[in-house]
This record gives structure tokens, sequence and C-alpha cells, in this order.
């Protein structure tokens, strides 16, 4: 595909763009702030006006006030149908130069087609089974056996996943009492319902240890909460009170749901 005309001519690109900017705030539009939006001289942008309205795309009433005309409409109409074709071309180059790491889940072989399934936050790759329905499908790049890391490309499709359960249990700070004044039995009722455990604060690490259990996540909890949820992986947070406010500010501003189970007694 030819690159897009508006692309290889920097002066039909200035028209188009002075163009888009007319119509959407005609009739009373000011030169000067179109040069100042578009990063170029006020001179420059009288010129291009004065070209457009010759070439019948623009029309004033010399009184400073333009709008775009029929011939107008249709040339940004049709720049902007060459500059999609363009993108949409782009695309497709990067979606098939694009190679992404998955688990392979039988052996396969390279140019095979596979099916995509993400299972406790991990991306497997799978033979095509005869009349199994794919959501998400994509084409090996190497050969691997089953278990190995294979490479995968031209990803098509959706991935089924559900967003992984977020559980957060506040516990007091040690001036409220700390780890003595919990609920142990919730605490561990909320973590054996999860498949991973992470902790905020040395009094909600020492609260786990009440109930021997060990975090699966000392560091960065905020952040491997997240990234679990998207995965499709429950994480129960244990979190000191005085971090909880961030900790949920964090989580809601991924559009994340989770479930505050205040443990202090």
């Amino acid at each position: 595909m030819a690159v897009a005309k508006i692309l290889q001519n920097k002066r039909m690109s200035s028209k188009f763009q002075i163009l888009v900017e007319i119509a959407a705030n005609q009739p009373n539009v000011k030169q000067r702030d179109i040069a100042a939006k578009l990063n170029i001289t006020p001179q420059a942008v009288s010129e291009y006006v004065k070209e457009l309205i010759e070439e019948g795309m623009v029309a004033t009433d010399g009184r400073g006030k333009y709008r775009v005309t029929k011939e107008g409409v249709d040339f940004i109409l049709r720049m902007t149908n060459e500059l999609e074709e363009y993108s949409s071309y782009i695309n497709n180059i990067i979606t098939n130069i694009s190679v992404w790491a998955a688990v392979a889940d039988d052996d396969l072989k390279s140019g095979e087609p596979v099916s995509l399934k993400m299972r406790d936050g991990i991306l497997y790759a799978c033979k095509i089974r005869e009349g199994e329905e794919v959501g998400a499908r994509a084409v090996c790049t190497s050969d691997a056996k089953r278990g190995e890391d294979v490479g995968i490309t031209k990803i098509r499709g959706m991935i089924a996943l559900e967003l992984g359960k977020i559980t957060v249990c506040m516990v007091p700070r040690i001036q409220n009492g700390g780890s003595r004044k919990v609920d142990v039995k919730r605490l561990k009722d909320a973590v054996e319902k999860s498949e991973l455990v992470g902790v905020i604060g040395i009094e909600a690490l020492v609260a786990l240890s009440r109930i021997n259990r060990k975090p699966d996540v000392l560091y960065g909890t905020k952040e491997a909460a997240i990234e679990a949820s998207s995965r499709g992986v429950s994480l129960t947070v244990v979190c000191v009170e005085d971090e909880v406010p961030s900790l949920l500010h964090r989580l809601e501003s991924e559009g994340l749901s989770y479930e505050l189970l205040d443990l202090r007694l």
C-alpha cells in the first residue's frame, strides 16, 4: 500500500489541519489561534487560508468569518479515509511482526495455528482440536515441546478471562493494638479463599503469622494485586489501616472492584 498522500506533502497536511480547525470553530475563526495550535506562523496560516478560498474549500464573508464548503468537507473526508486505511495497514504490520511468549500446552510446530488460554495467570498456547470453539488464536513462530516457552504471533480474537477477586483485609496500626487486635478467624477465612496473599505493613505481616501463613507478596503489593486481578488470579491483601486509602485509590484508578474487610477488634 502507498503512503497516504497527506503524509508525503507538507503543504497538503497543513491545509488539512487548517480545514479541520476551521470546521471545528466556524464561523468565528481566528487565524492566530490556528497558528498557535498548529505551531506555525500566522503568516503561513494566512497564506494557506487564501489558497483554500481560491480552491473553493473555504468561504468567507470578508469580515473575518470563515466556513468550510462542501468541497472542503469532501477533502477532509477523503484525507481522513486515506489516513484510516494507512493506519489499518500499519496496525496489521505491527500485529504480524509482534511476537509474544506463551507456555506450550502441547507439542507444537512452527507455523502451526494454536488457541490461547489463560490459566492461573499464565498464557498457554494449545493445539486446536476439531470442533473446538476458539476465542483467541495465534500462530507459532517456533517448535516447542509441552511445557516449553513458545513464540506466538498474528494474535486474533479475545482471550476468555474473568478478573480475579481482590479482598482487602484492614488491620490496626501498632498504636491501636496492631496484630493483637485482629479478628484472626475472619482473616483465616479470607486468606483461604484466595490464590495469593500479599501484605502491606509490619502489623499485617505479623497478623498473617498468627494463622501460620507466609505472604506470597511482600513487596510491591499494590501493583501485584492489579496484575494478579488482570490475569484472573484472586488475591487477598492484608493491609495496615493507614495504607488502606492509598491502596483502594490505586485499585479504583485501574477500574478494579474489591471487597473491604475490617478485621479490627
